[in-house]
C-alpha cells in the first residue's frame, strides 16, 4: 500500500502524517481509557459496579494523560523546533488551568440537575467527543481569520485584556442556571422529563395514547457542559493563538490538555474550592499574553521561554498560594470545624 501522499500533502501548514499520527494517539488514548479500562474496573468491582471513578485512580490517570502530553511535547520539540515545543508546552499549561475553572462550572452543572455520579461519566464522556468536534471548528475559523486578517490579532489582545481584567475585578462570579437563556428556551421548546432515566438523554413517552419524544434532564446537562466548553474556548483559543499561530500546535495543545479533563474531573470536583487563587492567576496570565500581543505587533516576536516561564510561574504560584492558604478550609459543603 502506498503511504507516500502522506509525506508530500500538507494539512494547515504541516505534512498530513502528522495529523494522521496525532489523531492515531488521540484516538489510541480514548480507546485505552473508555476500553481497557473500563473492563478491567467491572472485572475488578464485578457488575454491580456504579461506574464512579474512585479519587486515587483519577489521580493516576490525570499524571498519565500529562506524562503522555509531555512526551508529546518533547516530540513537538524535536522534530519542529524549539520554538514549537515550548509553544505547546505553554498552550498545554494554559489549556489545563483553564480546565479546572471548567471543571467548577460542570460540577455546579451536574448539582443543579441532581446527576448522580454513576451519570456524570457518560454526561463527561460525550462532553469530551463534542469537545474535540468543537474546538477543532473554531481552531479552523480563528486560522482562516487570522490568515485572512492579521489585523484580527489586535482584537484577540484587546478581548483577552478586557477578559482579565474582567476575571480579575469580578471574582467569583454566581452561576445562576435557573436563568440561563439556553436552558429557558429548551424548557419552552422541548417536552422534558421531571425525572432522570438511567444512562438514556431521551426517552418515548406515551401521551394522549401517542408515543411522544421526551429529553431528559441529563441531556439538557449536556447541552450545558457542551455550552460551558464554548464560552472557555471564547477565552483561551485567542489566548493560545497568541501564542502561536500554528494550528497545528494550537490544535493538539488543546486537544491533549482535554483528554483527561474527565478523570481530572472525578478527581478535583470535590476540592475544587482549594484553587481559589487558581482564577486571579489565570487572569493575570490572560493579561500578560494579551499585553504580548501588542508587544510583538509593535516591536516584534517575543522569546518563547518569556512566555512559558511567565505562564507557569503565574499558575504555579496560584496553585501554591490556594492550597497554603486553604489548608485549613472545609471540604465543599461541610460545615465549618467549630471553635
Amino acid at each position: 500500500m502506498d503511504l507516500s501522499f502522506l509525506t508530500a500533502t500538507e494539512w494547515l501548514g504541516k505534512p498530513a502524517w502528522m495529523w494522521v499520527m496525532f489523531l492515531t494517539v488521540v484516538l489510541a488514548l480514548m480507546a485505552f481509557d473508555l476500553g481497557v479500562l473500563e473492563k478491567l474496573r467491572k472485572r475488578r468491582l464485578g457488575p454491580d459496579d456504579d461506574g464512579v471513578m474512585g479519587v486515587g485512580q483519577s489521580l493516576w490517570l490525570s499524571a498519565f494523560y500529562i506524562t503522555i502530553a509531555l512526551i508529546y511535547g518533547a516530540w513537538v520539540w524535536v522534530t519542529l523546533g524549539r520554538e514549537s515545543g515550548m509553544a505547546f508546552y505553554t498552550g498545554f499549561a494554559l489549556e489545563k488551568a483553564l480546565a479546572l475553572d471548567n471543571v467548577f462550572v460542570i460540577s455546579l452543572i451536574f448539582a443543579f440537575f441532581a446527576i448522580p455520579l454513576k451519570l456524570q461519566r457518560r454526561v463527561l464522556l460525550w462532553g469530551i467527543i463534542g469537545v474535540i468536534v468543537l474546538r477543532a471548528i473554531m481552531i479552523g475559523l480563528g486560522t482562516a481569520l487570522i490568515t485572512q486578517f492579521d489585523w484580527i490579532l489586535w482584537i484577540f489582545g484587546a478581548f483577552l485584556l478586557f477578559t482579565g481584567i474582567k476575571m480579575l475585578r469580578d471574582g467569583d462570579a454566581e452561576h445562576d442556571f435557573s436563568s440561563n437563556k439556553l436552558l429557558v428556551w429548551m424548557k419552552k421548546r422541548l417536552r422534558i422529563t421531571d425525572e432522570l432515566h438511567g444512562e438514556r438523554f431521551i426517552v418515548k413517552k406515551d401521551v394522549g395514547g401517542k408515543l411522544r419524544t421526551f429529553a431528559t434532564p441529563l441531556l439538557l446537562a449536556l447541552v450545558m457542559v457542551e455550552t460551558a466548553d464554548v464560552v472557555f474556548a471564547v477565552d483561551s483559543i485567542p489566548a493560545i493563538f497568541a501564542i502561536t499561530q500554528d494550528p497545528f500546535i494550537v490544535y493538539t495543545s488543546n486537544i491533549f490538555a482535554i483528554l483527561g479533563l474527565r478523570a481530572l474531573y472525578f478527581a478535583l470536583a470535590a476540592m475544587v474550592h482549594r484553587f481559589k487563587y487558581l482564577q486571579p492567576a489565570l487572569s493575570l496570565v490572560l493579561v500578560f499574553i494579551g499585553l504580548k500581543i501588542f508587544y510583538s505587533q509593535l516591536w516584534g516576536k517575543l522569546d518563547p521561554a518569556i512566555s512559558l516561564g511567565v505562564t507557569l510561574g503565574l499558575l504555579a504560584g496560584g496553585v501554591i498560594v490556594s492550597l497554603v492558604k486553604t489548608k485549613s478550609d472545609p471540604p465543599a459543603g461541610e460545615p465549618p470545624a467549630a471553635a
